[in-house]
């Protein structure tokens, strides 16, 4: 019995299928085995530039005044007369009057203190005559020794009225002087709580005032950056200001930033327990442009970006931050296009650059790139340099 035509047709089409497969292997060409190509890594790199950098140390700081003193009277009365400029924000000259207190009872007891003084040396001059006539008595034997004695006190009792009677007329007119209250210093007030008619009291504070002769900024400066900072350290009073490092204060006045420049004048006594850090005092004078009407005031109470003047660092390299692998290594490049760790020692690190004190040479080449796996010796391709001392010093 022959099997149907429909169970052959399958059977055909896979021998005809198989011997197909058969033929294309047995003619497929031949292809020759060749290594993968290297893959070599593109990396930018700085060429190094030694030289000397000075440093600058940055900071910040709230502008003071050098002085600010409360306006208290040393006498009690009604006021009688106020300076235009005794106003919140008004300036004054050294000297000036600010506040006049009513002298009439103050005229009266310095007229008072005159004429007991008069009457006082008044009395001393008789006392004292009268003295004389007792010894001329006593010498002939006309008066007692008491009596002499007696005219002896008197005269000793007249010339400490006297003393007593000049003095209350130095009080007298000082106090009487004390009635008009003057500016010690050139400055500016603060606020002020006085008014024409108003009664006010001895050692009752009625205005404060501050000097504007110049103006101190009070600078924190951490421990470790105090390497690079000449402060005057010593204790003994203020260093003179023509010593002390150059400050430039940098701050937005009117929606411009302006810069002042100042000395740091000394250095506070203690570091700070919470922050250990160290306070400069910088000084700049005549910060509101008394003599410079175009500079902008450096005002007491504006918030200012200080850069401290340091030392000069000799042969440094300044490169940018991710040239820094670790803590103190990095790649260079040598003349075979090969990556060398190098050791180095840096001398500070900032936010987006570090220094290099030692361990480079000049015209050596520093990968710059993000390298994830570095091998010592491996191949890289170069990218054009950077010229790293175009790029800025830090600050």
């Amino acid at each position: 019995m022959k099997p149907p035509i429909r169970l052959l047709v399958p059977v055909a089409v896979l021998l005809a299928g198989v011997v197909g497969a058969a033929a294309l292997i047995a003619t497929r060409p031949q292809v020759a085995a060749k290594p993968p190509d290297a893959l070599v890594p593109l990396v930018r790199v700085a060429a190094i530039e030694l030289r000397d950098l000075p440093l600058e140390v940055t900071t910040h700081g709230t502008v003071a005044p050098r002085t600010e003193s409360a306006l208290i009277p040393e006498v009690s009365g009604r006021v009688v007369e106020i300076s235009p400029s005794l106003v919140s924000g008004g300036f004054f000259a050294e000297g000036d009057l600010l506040v006049r207190i009513d002298p009439r009872d103050y005229e009266i007891a310095l007229e008072r203190a005159r004429a007991a003084l008069a009457r006082a040396e008044s009395e001393e001059a008789r006392a004292r005559a009268e003295l004389a006539r007792r010894r001329a008595l006593a010498e002939r034997d006309f008066a007692s020794a008491a009596q002499l004695e007696e005219a002896v006190r008197n005269q000793a009792v007249s010339a400490a009225t006297v003393r007593e009677a000049r003095a209350a007329l130095v009080q007298a007119e000082r106090e009487l002087q004390r009635t008009a209250l003057r500016a010690a210093f050139a400055g500016r007030v603060r606020d002020e709580n006085v008014d024409v008619g108003q009664f006010v009291s001895r050692g009752a504070p009625i205005a404060t005032l501050y000097a504007v002769d110049w103006a101190e900024v009070r600078l924190p400066v951490p421990d470790e950056e105090l390497a690079f900072l000449d402060l005057p350290l010593a204790w003994r009073g203020e260093q003179p200001d023509a010593l002390g490092p150059e400050v430039r204060l940098f701050a937005r006045f009117g929606g411009t930033e302006h810069e002042w420049l100042g000395r740091i004048v000394r250095t506070e006594g203690e570091i700070d327990a919470r922050s250990r850090m160290v306070h400069a005092v910088a000084r700049v004078e005549d910060p509101y442009g008394r003599s410079d009407n175009g500079r902008p005031p450096l005002a007491v109470g504006l918030f200012v970006r200080a850069a401290i003047q340091g030392r000069t660092a000799p042969g440094v390299a300044v490169l940018p931050r991710a040239a820094l692998r670790g803590a103190s290594q990095v790649l260079v490049v040598d003349a075979e296009g090969r990556l060398r760790f190098r050791d180095v020692e840096v001398l500070r690190t900032l936010r987006d650059e570090v220094v290099i004190a030692g361990g480079l040479a000049n015209g050596e080449r520093v990968c710059i790139s993000p390298l994830e796996t570095v091998v010592d010796g491996m191949a890289v391709r170069v990218a054009p340099e950077i010229d790293v001392a175009a790029e800025g010093k830090p600050s």
